[in-house]
């Protein structure tokens, strides 16, 4: 079984939000506003989020077991301790560390268990009476090389075998974002033919990814008013060196930025 869960935080604007909901995706919130703003949309129901933070304030675990939203994410001891304390009935999903070298936006500076502490952080888990339900990654916000998922997926199988050996029988992989528009169907391609290798029987497992950027990175256009602009001085004449009249300094000009169009520069001068 595989499954979407839209990634909120790159774009929660209640539109893209609502259409996504109608279209049957689940929804990746990194915060409680994230998961209020998701629960009010018609339709979706807690179990179609997973609180994808692995750092989580005390008060947001409250609040989402307040709201029924138990499913979530952890990579280190103390976050477990808190879930224990606050929300011990929760389904968590231990996130790993991948290699993200090749990514736009390196997410693990800050997020993912190294596999070396795998093993204990389960074994806590357990003497903790949590329920560990699976394993997630991801290799970096706008990944520009497919093979990093083929590199998460053989972690990912690792730390499957290191759950099995502690009694944790995991039934979900979460493989993520990073997708980008121009390399999408590669990295299908890759992500697919890693977990058909190291996954070969699915039979029990829930396959998600995370989305987000490759949803909205080119439905919208951006708008700005540029009004000035440093410049540098020259040195023969001490004025501005912009290269074009002084009459173009005054001007403003109105930009619109689009993926799909380009650029186009609206000019009006006073």
């Amino acid at each position: 079984m595989r499954s979407a869960f839209t990634a909120v935080k790159c774009n929660p604007d209640p539109y893209v939000l609502r259409l996504l909901a109608a279209l049957g995706t689940g929804f990746d919130c990194a915060s409680n506003g994230e998961i209020c703003q998701v629960l009010k949309l018609s339709g979706v129901e807690p179990s179609r989020i997973i609180f994808a933070n692995p750092c989580k304030a005390s008060s947001f675990i409250r609040s989402a077991a307040k709201a029924g939203v138990d499913l979530m994410t952890f990579d280190n001891a103390d976050e477990l301790y808190k879930i224990a304390h606050l929300f011990p009935t929760a389904r968590v999903v231990l996130r790993i560390l991948t290699d993200d070298s090749k990514s736009q936006c390196a997410l693990g500076i800050k997020y993912g268990a190294p596999l070396a502490a795998v093993p204990g952080l389960l074994a806590k888990a357990k003497e903790l009476g949590l329920n560990v339900v699976g394993v997630s990654f991801h290799v970096g916000s706008g990944c520009k090389d497919p093979s990093m998922y083929t590199d998460a997926i053989k972690r990912a199988r690792t730390a499957f075998d290191s759950g099995e050996a502690i009694g944790f029988p995991f039934t979900l992989l979460d493989v993520g974002g990073g997708f980008e528009d121009g390399t999408f169907e590669k990295s299908a391609t890759v992500l697919m033919e890693a977990i058909e290798a190291y996954f070969p029987d699915r039979r029990n497992i829930k396959i998600i990814a995370e989305p987000g950027r490759f949803y909205v990175a080119g439905a919208f256009s951006l708008a700005t008013n540029i009004i000035a602009r440093r410049a540098p001085l020259s040195r023969s004449t001490a004025e501005p060196d912009t290269g074009f009249d002084k009459q173009n300094i005054m001007c403003e000009s109105l930009f619109f930025v689009g993926a799909a169009v380009g650029v186009i520069g609206l000019t009006e001068c006073r």
